[in-house]
């Protein structure tokens, strides 16, 4: 079973459970520790889950907060858990009282159902007063599970994380900002529009006129963007139905999905094993993949120009890594596990830095 699957009975687990679950430990037990094990941590270890972890405040002694989680003898996530009933905002000031005095670069306040990710993006060592990552674990989407994974064991990668915290913080509030200009929208977008289409000063009186018109034309752009999607979703399903289409034999089947692209849970790992090797040289964000009908392709900045290597990762017997010479000729070499592709470290960072110079040449 793959991340995206785990994350959706986990999902499926709390919807069906929480009305029985009636107190904070009880939340902690049936949600909380789940959780922790679908992220890959051992919540039995006491070297990778700590219990009650103790976090002295000032003169307090002996504060304690309910998780953390360790990596090299030192905690890099906080959790604070609250029954499942209960609101969040009211208790994100404890956590940021434990992340101060803690060596943790990301912390988690959670009741079970409601997940928020903290970092210190604004000011070093102090935990941020928003969430750079918020979902409620029955509704969560795929774009979410992506980012949750990258706190997954095998995948995590503080730099990594901090870069997609910094990104996922700006967009959160663009996003807000839009939805709230798209629902009504202010002087100042009414006007960036209306000084383009009408000749005349554009006056309060004027403003007031168009805002009407602005706010329908954006609601009927998205409408008008859901129905094509949604023709497009029903033209391929209705496709197969036509009359002049011969049922598919069982060959013909086995033909199709032959030649269906999927992404598979051993192609990403592959690539975060890539982007982990490269990070000490270049920011996560700008190593890419695409994946392809006969092989799952990594680049820099998603420029099919500028190919940092290739996995043939589908043939059950060999598995290949495919590397790039100055000239961008390819060179496959046998692998017999992922683990292998770290002994390529030297060939991947060369060819990264190849194209490094020839942007500072061209610069």
């Amino acid at each position: 079973m793959d991340f995206k699957d785990q994350v959706k009975q986990f999902s499926e687990r709390v919807s069906k459970l929480k009305d029985n679950i009636h107190t904070e430990e009880a939340t902690k037990n049936a949600f909380i520790m789940p959780f922790l094990q679908v992220l890959g941590y051992d919540v039995f270890n006491p070297l990778e889950v700590v219990p009650e972890f103790i976090c002295d405040i000032g003169i307090k002694k002996g504060e304690k907060i309910d998780y953390a989680i360790f990596r090299d003898g030192s905690p890099i996530i906080l959790v604070e858990c609250k029954h499942w009933k209960q609101k969040l905002d009211v208790h994100d000031g404890q956590l940021l009282r434990y992340f101060h005095v803690s060596k943790a670069k990301f912390s988690i306040l959670t009741n079970g159902l409601i997940f928020r990710f903290y970092t210190d993006l604004a000011e070093p060592n102090k935990m941020d007063e928003k969430p750079f990552l918020e979902f409620n674990i029955e509704e969560i989407k795929d774009g979410q599970i992506e980012q949750l994974k990258e706190f997954h064991k095998a995948y995590f990668d503080v730099e990594s994380i901090y870069q997609s915290a910094s990104e996922l913080k700006y967009i959160n509030e663009i996003r807000k900002l839009v939805q709230v200009e798209f629902h009504e929208p202010n002087d100042d977008f009414v006007k960036y529009f209306v000084k383009q289409i009408y000749s005349s000063v554009v006056t309060s009186k004027v403003i007031e006129a168009f805002r009407p018109l602005v706010k329908r034309t954006v609601t009927n752009i998205i409408n008008d963007t859901i129905n094509e999607r949604l023709k497009s979703a029903i033209a391929q399903v209705d496709a197969p139905l036509a009359e002049d289409v011969p049922s598919p034999s069982p060959s013909n089947l086995a033909s199709k999905s032959d030649k269906e692209i999927v992404t598979t849970e051993e192609e990403l790992e592959g690539f975060y094993i890539v982007r982990s090797i490269l990070r000490p040289f270049v920011k996560a964000i700008r190593i890419t993949h695409r994946d392809a009908l006969s092989y799952f392709a990594i680049f820099l900045d998603d420029n099919n120009r500028k190919p940092i290597c290739r996995l043939y990762l589908d043939s059950p017997s060999k598995k290949y890594i495919g590397l790039f010479d100055k000239d961008k000729k390819e060179t496959k070499y046998e692998i017999k596990s992922l683990d292998d592709i770290y002994t390529f470290s030297k060939e991947l960072g060369a060819t990264l830095n190849s194209y490094m110079e020839v942007k500072a040449v061209n610069a």
